[in-house]
């Protein structure tokens, strides 16, 4: 059997019991037991398929093979998932912190991305991997983006101060848009096989402001429609139009869609945040569902993530690929947080520049978004290439979801007891 709906089924069950799982024995953020339970069914796959090709681990793992990351993520899910995290942003929160937000989702995750590809350029160089500078540098723009709903759900829980966990959660919004826009410019380079120089910052600069501009011009036609619904399922497909067609018009026009999606979710925010508090709390089954729809992408997306470990098990150089990635990820992160935190006006609820950067180095999660990317590359470089530029983005993806994400909570403690 064959087709859409055995996988959506092999999903699901593979979604429900690894939550019950969880549930049951570990405890873990759900985001963390998916990715993990997954990798683990995915690794055995690799060992039992080299020596029992006919038992039926073999066939579940093999009816998930068809599934493309890239496809359902930037053709689907992507806009979806960012509008329902930004759909609770206070715009009056963002305005508040927008100097902030605004250097690290663009400063930061530009000035990442080059330090990242320069120090992973270095490493590769050094033991004659043979990676060009420009793919190094895509290969930075590609790890950029943070995960917004993993770092806040696990910091939430041992309470996070309000200001922090907002800057956190709206530069990973943001960081996505910014991330993929500079992914576009510097994959360009690699197809056109040319250095870096300033027309870099004019198609970064056109890519956003025309996403900006897009989310909020379509924003404002359907919020107009939806002043005048009662109905919360016609408050909901608008939301799904208003979402999905300012995704599309960002790809027809070549603009970031993510940067879009966030700005419709701010302006839904805004736009709620001046209704009556009648009005406001009729929206109470529109939020269960945008929840329901969120937390159903992303499970899902974190068993793909997980079994893509597939990619990389039979890789050549994997060691020094995956410890090149984590030393890079971590320069480059907390590198480029520790600069621009001297460009804000106060690091936020009396951290310490070296705590506060160390909070976001450490939660600076990674999700699905990085893999999407790092598949969209399989026609712009070797094949030998495109297998080092997955197993570093599975490598840190893991990396910090996992490993970084169980040890957040110590992080955190030892940082606020300085």
């Amino acid at each position: 059997m064959t087709g859409f709906l055995p996988l959506i089924i092999t999903l699901l069950f593979l979604v429900i019991i690894f939550n019950f799982i969880n549930r049951k024995f570990f405890h873990f953020s759900y985001e963390i037991a998916l990715m993990l339970f997954s990798t683990i069914l995915g690794a055995i796959y690799v060992v039992v398929s080299n020596y029992f090709l006919d038992t039926s681990l073999v066939k579940l793992i093999e009816r998930l093979q068809p599934i493309n990351i890239e496809s359902f993520l930037m053709d689907g899910a992507l806009c979806f998932m960012l509008f329902a995290g930004a759909c609770h942003l206070k715009i009056s929160d963002f305005l508040k912190q927008a100097r902030s937000v605004g250097i690290y989702s663009f400063v930061a995750t530009f000035l990442g991305a080059v330090i990242y590809g320069v120090i992973f350029y270095a490493i590769t160089y050094t033991f004659s991997l043979h990676m060009s500078f420009a793919e190094c540098l895509m290969l930075g723009s590609i790890i950029s983006p943070t995960d917004p709903i993993a770092a806040t759900s696990i910091l939430n829980k041992f309470g996070l101060p309000k200001k922090t966990g907002f800057l956190i959660e709206a530069e990973s919004l943001l960081n996505d848009g910014v991330g993929v826009a500079v992914f576009v410019c510097f994959s360009g380079m690699v197809i056109a096989n040319a250095s870096p120089d300033t027309s870099v910052f004019s198609v970064l600069i056109n890519q956003l402001a025309g996403a900006m501009v897009i989310g909020a011009l379509v924003s404002f036609i359907c919020y107009g429609m939806l002043s005048k619904e009662d109905d919360f399922k016609q408050r909901i497909y608008i939301s799904l139009l208003c979402v999905s067609l300012s995704y599309l018009l960002c790809q027809y026009f070549n603009c970031s869609g993510a940067i879009a999606c966030v700005v419709c979710g701010i302006m839904f925010s805004d736009w709620r945040e001046k209704q009556s508090e009648e009005v406001q709390n009729s929206f109470s089954s529109f939020d269960i569902c945008w929840e329901a729809i969120d937390h159903f992408l992303n499970s899902v997306l974190y068993v793909i993530m997980g079994l893509s470990v597939l990619m990389i098990m039979r890789m050549n150089a994997v060691v020094v690929i995956c410890l090149a990635t984590f030393f890079s990820n971590l320069i480059g992160r907390g590198g480029s947080v520790y600069l621009c935190s001297f460009f804000i006006k106060e690091i936020p609820d009396h951290f310490s520049r070296n705590g506060f950067t160390a909070l976001m180095t450490w939660g600076g999660l990674r999700g699905g978004l990085c893999i999407a990317l790092a598949m969209s590359t399989q026609d712009m470089v070797s094949e030998e290439h495109f297998q080092y530029i997955m197993g570093a983005t599975y490598a840190i993806v893991f990396f910090t979801t996992v490993v970084q994400g169980l040890t957040l909570k110590r992080v955190y403690r030892m940082i606020r007891k300085d």
